[in-house]
């Protein structure tokens, strides 16, 4: 996979993006990852990016020409995917991170100031995502958050690729609780079954951890998630109770 990121920070993912798995996976050339200065692309003197909004305002806004020329220098429209991060786009989420991965070619662009000349998103941006309701001071971390989400999941990245297949999200849940050594630490005891053996028990408390954590903490989720019958009848049976959750939710289940 080919990665090209234009920003008006570049050292900015000097560490995020040279360290850990993504420095694993540059080493292996199973990605190439290119950080570019926006700047490059601007023709008079003082490098100039961005300009004032029309129709009056506050803050500047980044020129459509320099994100045009700065795109179609690094590959053909045509043959990329081309991201914009920007707060009123669609949320990045773990499938999207999938469909990603997918893609020989990914070309993200930050966003900054008062955001992007709108025409960008109109006639070149393929996807524009948001990392969440939160404003932020550019689009360079939520860059580096779709580059660490979406190469881990390339084959030969993650030393055991079926450890991607059973983290939060991957089923439309979040994760299960994981324990390790001590089994007894401050008093506070591992579960007996993940101590039994018994690998068809530990296989069912885990997912039905996955469910209740998902109810718990982001209850929204399970709309989506895929539960099986039993699963749906165990919820009911052991939640349908408690009034803090969503009754609306929980009659859909």
């Amino acid at each position: 996979m080919k990665i090209d990121i234009l920003t008006l920070f570049p050292q900015m993912f000097v560490g995020p993006l040279t360290e850990s798995i993504i420095k694993r996976a540059r080493q292996a050339n199973i990605m190439d990852l290119s950080v570019h200065d926006l700047r490059v692309w601007a023709k008079d003197l003082h490098h100039t990016v961005d300009d004032r909004p029309y129709g009056g305002g506050v803050g500047m806004v980044i020129k459509p020409d320099i994100v045009f020329a700065a795109v179609e220098s690094l590959a053909p429209i045509s043959e990329s995917c081309i991201l914009l991060t920007c707060p009123r786009g669609q949320l990045f989420d773990q499938s999207a991170a999938r469909r990603l991965a997918g893609i020989p070619h990914l070309i993200v662009i930050c966003g900054h100031y008062e955001g992007v000349d709108e025409r960008v998103r109109e006639h070149l941006a393929t996807a524009v995502f948001s990392i969440g309701d939160v404003v932020l001071t550019g689009g360079e971390l939520p860059a580096m958050i779709i580059v660490d989400a979406v190469v881990r999941l390339l084959p030969g990245v993650v030393g055991k690729e079926a450890s991607t297949q059973e983290e939060s999200f991957s089923g439309g849940l979040l994760d299960y609780p994981q324990y390790t050594r001590p089994a007894n630490f401050r008093n506070w005891q591992v579960p007996d079954v993940l101590l039994s053996g018994d690998h068809e028990k530990i296989a069912l408390w885990r997912r039905r951890k996955a469910i209740s954590r998902t109810l718990e903490q982001r209850p929204e989720l399970l709309a989506k998630a895929a539960l099986t019958a039993e699963e749906r009848e165990w919820l009911r049976r052991e939640y349908a109770w408690n009034s803090s959750y969503d009754e609306n939710l929980l009659g859909k289940l």
